[in-house]
């Protein structure tokens, strides 16, 4: 579930959540089950479906041959993959599947789909980074702990507890890596980056940013990237202009920041293969050279009418892919465009397209 849903949920998720929690779900493997072997490179798009109705599906897509599968994980394993997918990685040759509001990450082979192992009990996830194969972390809405986890045994083995951070208003986010910290953005309500010692597994600083920090990338010059989208009217956290930040990894110091008008809704900060051009999304779709010192006063690509929702690039031949929400409720669209911004192709997937994840 994005940033722009989440704002007008806030009171309703909090009882549905703890309802939730109070049950744990189930899945069982069905009679039919499809067999895939998706060899060679693709992209997964993972769509989050409608919150508390359990239709998040995973979607395939082969650049080579312009084919999508959808309800891939369904059709492999005979079971649906649960409530509200938020987010997907590759690591050691499985891809791992976030299940925020089903409260569980889903390991699969990355060319069949079929599941290989779980793991539950989680609050909310949203992102995992891996520190090792032994050790990664796993962010949380509305927690106030960032999850480890054994990947090797699918197990849960402790907790980083987040200084100023409650149960009922905060978020751990995206995380990116530099030497032995991991720097992770807090949005719900929180206006900060804490910076996370892997050895100890302690917050050992943070810096204090905008309201509400969505993303965070990690450029070629080991400069990070995030962008907030200001809270809103009358939030009692407060309502400011939107900015786009770049942070030194080494000095954990703001050394740019863009501000956008106040009303604008910027998100899904990402870079391109070799983490030089930096891409967001304002309503358009924007792009600037991460050592530039003013943003463009053009968009890449212009606004359809319709509702950008998710934003990747190919890392290989830096294609562009948008992810169109349409309403929330039909089928979401996926454009892919060249790096000029001439459109190659686009494709159906499952109900709220949110993210990607390159094979």
């Amino acid at each position: 579930m994005k940033y722009n849903n989440l704002r007008h949920l806030v009171g309703f998720v909090m009882g549905a959540l703890m309802l939730s929690l109070a049950s744990c779900m189930e899945w069982d493997y069905g009679d039919v089950m499809e067999d895939f072997n998706a060899s060679g490179s693709g992209l997964f798009i993972t769509n989050e479906g409608n919150f508390q109705y359990g239709n998040a599906s995973l979607s395939y897509y082969d650049p080579a041959t312009n084919r999508v599968q959808n309800e891939v994980f369904f059709r492999a394993n005979g079971m649906k993959l649960g409530d509200v997918a938020q987010s997907m990685c590759i690591h050691n040759n499985k891809g791992w599947i976030v299940v925020n509001n089903s409260h569980v990450i889903f390991a699969i082979d990355l060319n069949t789909f079929k599941e290989v192992g779980r793991i539950e009990n989680l609050t909310s996830p949203r992102y995992i980074h891996f520190i090792s194969d032994e050790k990664a972390y796993v962010t949380q809405l509305w927690d106030n702990r960032i999850f480890i986890i054994n990947p090797k045994k699918y197990e849960i083995t402790g907790y980083i507890q987040v200084p100023e951070m409650t149960m009922e208003s905060g978020s751990t986010e995206q995380m990116v890596q530099y030497g032995k910290y991991v720097y992770c953005n807090c949005w719900s309500y929180q206006n900060r980056i804490i910076k996370i010692d892997t050895e100890t597994d302690r917050v050992v600083d943070e810096l204090t940013i905008g309201i509400q920090p969505t993303s965070l990338v990690m450029d070629k010059y080991d400069k990070m990237w995030t962008v907030t989208d200001g809270g809103y009217e009358g939030s009692p956290y407060g309502y400011e202009a939107p900015s786009l930040y770049c942070i030194d990894a080494a000095t954990f110091k703001v050394e740019k920041q863009f501000k956008f008008k106040k009303g604008d809704w910027p998100s899904e900060v990402q870079l391109n293969g070799t983490r030089d051009t930096l891409y967001w999304i304002n309503n358009d779709i924007w792009r600037m050279d991460v050592t530039a010192n003013r943003v463009p006063v053009r968009p890449f690509l212009e606004y359809r009418d319709t509702k950008y929702y998710g934003l990747t690039i190919n890392p290989v031949n830096g294609e562009v892919y948008v992810a169109d929400a349409i309403d929330y409720q039909q089928q979401g669209m996926i454009y892919r465009y060249s790096p000029q911004g001439k459109l190659i192709d686009e494709f159906y997937v499952g109900i709220i397209p949110g993210a990607f994840c390159w094979k």
